[in-house]
């Protein structure tokens, strides 16, 4: 039986813009308690905005934004825009997520380096807890900041970019340990330029070039027609073993090296997810702020 639908955050008719051009266009999205889903889109098509908006890192031009009260996010930037070269271990670089209710120390107190030492274990970094950030791989860092995010018990967890710079192991891996997580009830929106990594995993996707072009689950949203408006060239779509499979007419079907065109995609694979057709650089997760009074649920 699947959890009901609980709104959690969502954006209704919003327009973003750095000074006096618009970005993202008149956008409505609605993120449940129990949700997957992916945005997917071009380079400059608005993926980081419009998650800038949904945070409250960016104050929308038009429309507006709800969030359930008392909302817990949790945020996990693109790799390419960390310092790997800070001088810090996998543990202190957790530890520096917690919580700041209360009277603030510098130091971290038992309890708390024992939640950190639990979500490390959790995310398979038990062993790493010494080791300094710079000396990780690709995949272990970006667990790294999964581990952050989590540390402040979140109920929605937001990703820029998580799958991008990783090999095809790591990112299977990654999209695994997404998929758990959010079975253990945690609503998960990611941005991403790889289709074909992340459609055989969400539920859910939106496909984002300035507005929504379209919303719904992946055998639904990626048809020619749709991704002609999306990526601005004319693909086609076949459909092998069940799964469909996106083909750039000049070049034929793109493998998972072209980060920023249009790959092979999969279908859906689990069950339980929302179907319906809904419609600069975020800061870290502490700058995320909570929004007073309840979200009413909409739909696109």
């Amino acid at each position: 039986m699947s959890r009901p639908a609980v709104p959690l955050v969502r954006l209704d008719s919003v327009t973003c813009a750095y000074g006096r051009d618009d970005v993202v266009v008149d956008a409505s999205v609605t993120i449940d308690a129990d949700d997957f889903v992916g945005i997917v889109g071009p380079s400059g098509s608005g993926k980081t905005t419009l998650l800038r908006a949904l945070l409250g890192t960016l104050a929308p031009r038009r429309g507006r934004v709800v969030r359930v009260a008392g909302l817990r996010v949790g945020y996990v930037p693109q790799r390419e825009t960390v310092d790997w070269s800070f001088p810090v271990t996998v543990a202190e670089a957790v530890l520096m997520a917690r919580p700041r209710g209360g009277r603030w120390a510098p130091w971290a107190s038992r309890a708390e380096r024992g939640e950190v030492a639990d979500v490390l274990d959790r995310l398979g970094l038990g062993a790493l807890g010494s080791r300094h950030i710079r000396d990780l791989s690709g995949g272990q860092q970006q667990r790294v900041f999964i581990a952050r995010a989590l540390l402040r018990q979140p109920q929605l967890l937001v990703m820029d970019e998580p799958t991008s710079g990783v090999d095809v192991r790591t990112r299977h891996e990654l999209l695994h340990l997404l998929d758990e997580l959010h079975r253990d009830g945690l609503a998960i929106l990611l941005t991403t330029h790889d289709l074909n990594g992340m459609a055989a995993h969400l539920p859910r996707l939106a496909c984002l070039n300035r507005r929504i072009v379209a919303a719904g689950p992946p055998l639904a949203v990626l048809t020619p027609e749709v991704l002609q408006q999306t990526y601005g060239a004319p693909m086609d779509v076949l459909v092998h073993g069940g799964m469909p499979v996106v083909v750039d007419r000049a070049h034929g079907s793109l493998g998972p090296g072209h980060a920023h065109d249009v790959a092979a995609v999969g279908a859906p694979g689990r069950p339980g997810g929302n179907g319906d057709a809904r419609g600069g650089l975020p800061g870290d997760d502490e700058a995320v702020a909570d929004a007073a009074g309840p979200a009413a649920s909409v739909r696109g």
